[in-house]
């Protein structure tokens, strides 16, 4: 709580300021102008959860926020009881199903897609809106206001407190295992659902919320203008609320204030200064560029370069790791942890896998290596849940996984690594230890597992580590979740032949310092032979060998199928 009130402070302390400066210093209509900015404010904060935090193309906000007003007025209208203020969360939670039924073909589409979807979500709303008129239209009932906001600067201090109401939630919700998600989802489902987090709940959960928030913006702009019409939501809003979103970055708090500022009182600030208004179109054009080169919204890169300049003296004062200490490959103790009997894969007809057999012993390292192409990353996705179909079994710690997805599998302790890294750059190493072990870890313990695989303190953000350094915290990252068994896809790929030893020393030891044991997929031998107590071996999707290391590695079929020497028969 001290963090997030030292965090927040400097943030309070401006919206109090602007609520009771601004009324008092503002004429009237420049009070309704910044009535219109926080109202608009309120919305990009929906564009904030859907857009920059789970990074779904939504295009339909505003069609939530006419529920949102719908609401309010039709209860106005009927003179319900609570008043304005309990009808902007009954209009809020009225957004709710449908935010739900919208996010659905999202569990299936992505991408250009599900932004069609959405817009065509969109388009209907505006079919609706415009057959029907809002309640309350005809009878020209405008929506009562509660007493101690009836005039516009007062209104002013509500929308202002709605938005700081909602700014909190969303931020205490960002601190938890759903909100982190979201930044999981936004880089890659895939990992994400590696990392034991359902997909389909992380995102309905951000379709919801944010509709949650784009209903009250709704409500409050019924508010304001006590009646409102369809073109106030209409599908042109949302596209442009939504461009404002991508080049911003509304999910950071001062993104979602320039947001509404420059979405309600850009054209007047123009006009005011006698500036033509082409030039808003120049600045909008500029910040697109801007984020098209970068890859990134404002605020983000904003918020990213103040990060790296804190954390480039940690990085610089970091302690070398030390030198790993070699031990004994770990061959494991009584009984396995992992079974895989008779797994086989087809794509067409190409057998990428046949009646393949792999056991992993409980507290062992073994490795599992084999030419390009031989199918050991797809025995991983097969294992780990993401091959769509696959005969045979696989049974972790005397539990079959076989009828369970991704997320369930590494919530059962099933957990792996990809060849590429999708790491959120804007994460902190520790912020990224405790995504994937679904769990806030203690400070010392998260710096006690960076430290033994040589990453730097957990305060450096993951946006200055290098390709092999990112690597390594997914690694970390791994084996801090504390699974049965970590599945480690090429883990050394792009490091020096030391740092490959390095790391072969380092996961040997793991299964007796973590209680973790490992399924090594590799090509480097000295790493294997470093840290493998046993090794199994593909070649063209069948098992031709499986042991002790040593052995295995001088075995002339082996050599045969690295080398691609042809074996001359003896008799």
């Amino acid at each position: 709580m001290n963090a997030l009130l030292r965090t927040w402070g400097p943030g309070l302390g401006l919206a109090v300021a602007a609520c009771v400066v601004l009324p008092l210093a503002l004429p009237p209509y420049w009070i309704y102008l910044a009535i219109a900015a926080v109202v608009s404010g309120v919305l990009m904060q929906s564009y904030g959860v859907i857009v920059g935090r789970a990074g779904v193309m939504s295009l339909c906000q505003m069609s939530f926020a006419a529920i949102g007003a719908w609401v309010v007025l039709r209860l106005n209208l009927a003179d319900a009881p609570g008043g304005l203020l309990l009808w902007l969360v009954l209009g809020g939670l009225a957004a709710v199903p449908v935010g739900v039924a919208i996010g659905l073909p999202a569990l299936r589409i992505r991408g250009v897609n599900l932004a069609v979807v959405t817009l065509g979500f969109a388009v209907s709303t505006d079919i609706v809106l415009n057959a029907n008129q809002f309640p309350g239209t005809t009878e020209l009932k405008t929506v009562v206001r509660p007493g101690l906001f009836s005039s516009d600067a007062a209104y002013f201090v509500l929308a202002m407190t709605v938005f700081v109401l909602i700014a909190i939630g969303l931020a205490l919700v960002n601190r938890t295992r759903i909100g982190r998600s979201w930044l999981e989802l936004r880089h890659s489902e895939r990992a994400a659902a590696a990392h034991g987090i359902s997909v389909a709940r992380s995102k309905l959960t951000a379709f919801a919320i944010s509709a949650f928030i784009a209903g009250i913006g709704g409500g409050l702009m019924a508010g304001q203008l006590g009646l409102v019409v369809s073109g106030n939501f209409a599908m042109m809003q949302s596209l442009a609320l939504f461009a404002v979103a991508v080049l911003i970055g509304p999910h950071n708090t001062e993104g979602a204030v320039l947001g509404g500022i420059f979405g309600a009182v850009m054209a007047t600030i123009l006009e005011k200064l006698r500036l033509p208004q082409d030039l808003g179109g120049i600045l909008f054009g500029a910040m697109a560029i801007f984020a098209l080169r970068s890859g990134v919204s404002q605020t983000d890169f904003t918020r990213a370069r103040k990060r790296e300049r804190n954390a480039r003296p940690l990085l610089a004062a970091a302690v070398p790791a030390e030198e790993p200490v070699p031990v004994s490959p770990a061959a494991g103790g009584e009984g396995n942890v992992l079974e895989v009997r008779g797994l086989s894969v087809r794509f067409g007809q190409v057998v990428a896998l046949d009646g393949v057999d792999l056991t992993v012993p409980a507290l062992g390292v073994c490795g599992l290596i084999g030419p390009n192409g031989a199918g050991k990353s797809t025995l991983i996705s097969a294992v780990t849940g993401f091959a769509a179909r696959y005969e045979g079994s696989v049974v972790l710690a005397g539990e079959p996984l076989d009828r369970l997805s991704p997320s369930a599998r590494a919530r059962r302790g099933l957990r792996r690594t990809f060849q590429t890294t999708a790491i959120a750059s804007e994460l902190t190493q520790e912020e990224y230890l405790a995504i994937v072990a679904g769990r806030r870890l203690p400070r010392e313990e998260s710096e006690e597992v960076l430290r033994f695989f040589g990453c730097p303190p957990g305060e450096v953000p993951v946006s200055i580590l290098d390709a092999g350094t990112r690597r390594l915290l997914d690694v970390a990252a791994a084996v801090a979740a504390r699974p049965k068994v970590a599945l480690l896809d090429e883990p050394a790929a792009g490091q020096s032949a030391a740092e490959s030893l390095r790391l072969g020393r380092r996961l040997a030891q793991v299964p007796a310092r973590f209680g973790v044991s490992i399924l090594l997929v590799e090509h480097d031998m000295d790493l294997v032979r470093a840290a493998c107590g046993q090794v199994t071996v593909l070649d063209f999707g069948h098992v031709i060998a499986s042991g002790p290391t040593l052995d295995v590695l001088d075995a002339p079929a082996v050599r045969a199928a690295y080398l691609g020497t042809v074996l001359e028969e003896t008799s």
